[in-house]
This record gives structure tokens, sequence and C-alpha cells, in this order.
């Protein structure tokens, strides 16, 4: 079992870990968590619980997900762990050479082009049918109310709403977005912290797709809503797109890490860039956390796995080397050669041939599930279907427009995908789930809090609230403003671009929920966000 010291936080944290026998729920926002945390307690097991914080989340964080975006998930049950790949593929319409007639030589970021099919009401739809044991009404339930009756608008929500209206305000200009603003200003103004915010909209069709099981999402009266505005701002989301998708279940990937094993959604997803970055480090050993050669490893292996993933990941299908080839021992011993003592400008290797949420629950049966939801960007595409409070989210922005690269886009095709949730276990047994979300700092966040939770032995709330770093591109990285100055110093002599950055929001919000010894759970939340941990 893992080993931490249960109440030193050497990182000012403003709160310790938890602990709770019966159950806990790990999120950005109080309401949600505390939703997720009502289900169980009415009788429901951890997946039910997911569920529900995570559909109550596109209400009372809807800054950074929504009705209209994608899902993953690994869950642990009936003593085997489980992937849902929830992310939805390009429309058939749309093509790269329909993006070149449309005038458009890189994805577009905002309106119809970069929306893929909604893949997060199948994901919710899709775990209730296997694992859940309460009707998803039932679990939707604290969501539609929030919806219907409204929530007061809790900080970090607030702050992200002001800067995206500031953004829509000057980008968005076209009749399209108006939706948008009608649904997320309905004053002229995004809410302010503490003021009621409700959308009868999304109440509706949060209750649609709980009574139908998402069905009215893809067959019935809300596909019909989508597709007719589609048609009428051309756009390329038909009815067939919606009618015939369905959620993928997966098998994880993972890379033995210290005698953890460490887990991730294969490709389209990204988290095969965690399990490279971890695969090369570790063939370091790690004995001082706050030292400038422990930050300068960390930052050369993931920038190496950051060049392959970049060059390689895409839809599978569409993948020209395997992904055992990109984790065996013999390619992380070719890839470590590579890491000297000064920074190095990536490069991607050759391998033999052969805006999001997350959420962590736990049941006390030992049910875990580890569950990430968004719309990418923020709010998304900046489009919202008229009365549905549908907020449909860009991921085909993420599209190479690259002949032959294995992420162009192409119809049918799911594009990179930057949310990942991450699972641990040891000797087959579950440790737990754990994220940190935030479009490219996904995998980085992955590396450091699974490095600070076996390399450091911290424990879970001093894992995420340790401070972190990000590489951006070629020798760039930025760290965050409680950064040890004489590490970052150091750094820059070996030839790194040291970034200083004040913004907390930019390197991730995390989630751990740990199961110890007699079946405790122990969990730290995102000090960067609304962060809050509901237990029982």
């Amino acid at each position: 079992m893992l080993k931490f010291d249960t109440l030193h936080n050497p990182y000012a944290a403003r709160r310790m870990t938890a602990y709770a026998k019966n159950g806990m729920v790990a999120t950005s926002q109080p309401l949600a968590a505390e939703a997720g945390l009502s289900v169980l307690k009415k009788g429901g097991n951890a997946i039910d619980a997911a569920i529900a914080t995570a559909v109550c989340l596109t209400v009372v964080e809807p800054t950074s997900n929504g009705i209209g975006g994608d899902a993953f998930a690994l869950v642990w049950t009936k003593g085997q762990l489980f992937g849902l790949n929830s992310s939805g593929p390009a429309p058939q319409l749309l093509t790269l050479q329909a993006l070149k007639k449309a005038g458009h030589q890189a994805m577009p970021t905002y309106g119809w082009f970069p929306v893929t099919v909604p893949g997060a009401p199948a994901a919710w739809a899709e775990l209730s049918a296997r694992f859940g044991k309460l009707p998803l009404t039932e679990v939707m339930a604290p969501a539609i109310a929030y919806a219907e009756q409204g929530y007061p608008v809790s900080p970090i929500v607030g702050r992200n709403w002001e800067l995206a209206y500031e953004q829509y305000i000057q980008d968005l200009k076209d009749e399209q977005f108006s939706h948008w603003f009608k649904t997320f200003a309905p004053k002229g103004r995004a809410p302010k912290i503490g003021e009621i915010w409700s959308s009868q909209d999304h109440a509706g069709t949060l209750q649609a797709i709980a009574e139908s099981n998402a069905r009215s999402f893809y067959q019935g009266d809300i596909a019909d809503k989508i597709v007719q505005f589609s048609k009428r701002h051309g756009g390329l989301l038909r009815k067939d797109d919606l009618a015939c998708y369905t959620p993928e279940w997966v098998t994880p990937i993972s890379v033995n890490y210290r005698g953890y094993e460490v887990w991730e959604i294969p490709p389209n997803g990204h988290g095969l860039v965690a399990l490279m970055a971890l695969n090369n480090l570790k063939g370091y050993k790690f004995e001082l956390k706050e030292s400038p050669e422990s930050y300068h490893r960390q930052i050369e292996a993931l920038k190496l796995a950051f060049a392959d993933g970049k060059k390689y990941i895409g839809d599978p299908s569409q993948m020209n080397v395997r992904i055992e080839d990109l984790l065996s021992d013999g390619y992380a011993l070719e890839r470590r050669k590579l890491i000297g003592e000064r920074a190095l400008q990536p490069e991607p290797g050759h391998p033999p041939k052969g805006g999001t949420v997350y959420l962590a629950t736990a049941d006390g049966e030992g049910n875990m599930v580890s569950y990430i939801q968004s719309n990418y960007m923020g709010f998304g595409s900046g489009l919202v279907v008229p009365e549905t409070g549908i907020s449909l989210h860009n991921r085909g922005n993420n599209f190479s427009l690259v002949p032959n690269h294995p992420n162009c886009i192409q119809s049918g095709k799911r594009p990179y995908h930057t949310i990942i949730p991450g699972f641990l276990t040891k000797g087959n047994l579950p440790v737990g789930p754990f994220g940190v979300m935030g479009g490219f700092m996904q995998p980085q966040g992955h590396v450091q809090v699974i490095m600070n939770t076996v390399d450091y032995h911290l424990n879970p709330q001093a894992a995420l609230d340790a401070p972190r770093w990000q590489w951006m591109n070629g020798k760039t990285i930025e760290i965050e403003h409680s950064f040890s100055e004489s590490i970052a110093q150091e750094l820059a002599r070996r030839g790194h671009d040291i970034r200083w950055s004040m913004d907390t929001s930019s390197f991730g919000r995390g989630q751990i929920i740990w199961r110890m010894a007699g079946g405790i759970l122990a969990g730290g939340t995102e000090s960067r966000a609304d962060g809050h941990i509901a237990l029982w």
C-alpha cells in the first residue's frame, strides 16, 4: 500500500487530506461533489455518483464542460478495470476538402467546423446501463434541480465565466453565436460570483436525456434541434452522425512505475504521453524532490514523450505505430539516452515497428471511478443549440490538416484528444483514481502527481498542492509563482527558457482518491479551483 505522511504538507495547502470509509466524491465544484454524495447515500454506487457529479458539473461549472462535450472513464468494479472512450467522430460531411473549399488553412476554433459528435450524454447512459444501481432519472435529478431552480455561482467558475464573456463579446459577432449570449449572459454580462444562474432549457434537455437513456439526444427531438441548427448555419453535422454514435469500451493501457501500474485510456487520447514519460523516468532514482536535477529530467522526459505523441497519436485506426512499441522498455532506453545536462529541442523518435472537468468517486463496496469530460477551451465552439442549453464542444480544433498525418481531419474519425482519466493499482488491487484537467497540461500533471505520490511519498493533498511546471514548446517552460526561484535559475542555466506565470488555472486542476489499508479512503482536491471533497 501507499506510504505517506498523513499530516505534513510542505506546500501550504488550504486544506488537509480528507478521510472516509463509506464513500467519497472529489471534484472542482462543491455542489457537484455533494450531488454525487447524495446519490451514494440513496443507495447508488461509485458509478452512479460519478454520473450524478458529471451531469451536475454541466450546470454548475459550464465554463469547462457541457451537455455537448466528450467524456472518458476508467471504472474499477468487480475486481477489474474497465475503460470507456466516449469521444465522438467528425461528421461524415466534414473532410479536408470541405475545409479547404470553405477557405480554412487551419482548423477553426469557433463555429461548426470544429464540432464533432458529442459523446458525454452517451457516456452517462452507457455507464448507468452497465454498472449503475439506480435509474438514470434519479441519478440526474440533482443536476436537473440546479438547472431549473438555479444556484449561486462559485468563485473560480465566476472568474472564468467573466473571462469567457469578455473574449466572446469581442470574437463572436455572427448571429449563430447569439444563443450563447442568451443562455450564458442573459443580463448582458456574465453572472457575478454568488449570483443565481439557472437555465430552464438545460433542465429540460437533461430531463429528456434521463428519461430516454440519452436516445433523445442522438435519435429524438434533441437530435432534430441540433441538426436543424447545424443546417441553418452551414454546419455539417447530420442526423445519421448522431444516430450512429455509440461509446467504445476499451482496454486500458499501463506501464509499471516502481511497482505500481499506472493506467490510462489508449489513443485517441494522449494518456500515452504520460506513460511514455514515466517509462523514460523509471530509469532514474529520485530521492530529493526539490532539486534542479529532478525537475530537469522530468521536463526532458516529458518533452520527448510529447514529441512522439504529437507525431503518432490520432484515431487508433489511423496510427502507424503500435502502442506496445512506444511503451517498450527498449524504446524508453533509447529515448532516455537523449537526456543530458542541457535542455534539448525535442524531436520524435522512431519506435520499433511491431477549458475540462475531472472527478473521482469511490464507495464502500470497492467500486472506484476516474472520470473526465470537457467542451474544450472553456465553453467550446461558442454555439448553443436554441431551446436546449446545449453548449457544443470544439474538439475538432485538434485535427491536423496535414495529409497523411495520423490526426489529419477525416469524416468519421476521432481527433487527438487531450482529456485523460488516470488510475493507479498495485498487485492487481486498486489504489485509486487520479486526474489533472487542463488541455495539454494533463499528461504533464499526471506525471507530476504520480511522482509526488510514488517517488516523494506526498499525501494526496500535498501531491496536488505542490508547485507545477508545464512544457509549452521548444525549450520553453512555464512555472507557477510558488516554484523555487533558485531551482528556476539553475534550470535556466541548463538552457531552459523559464517563464513565470501568476495564472494558476493554466497548470491544471486535479483530484485524487486513494484506497488505504482497511478500505479507508484518502482524498485530495484542487486548491487552484473551487475544489471540494464530499465524503461519508
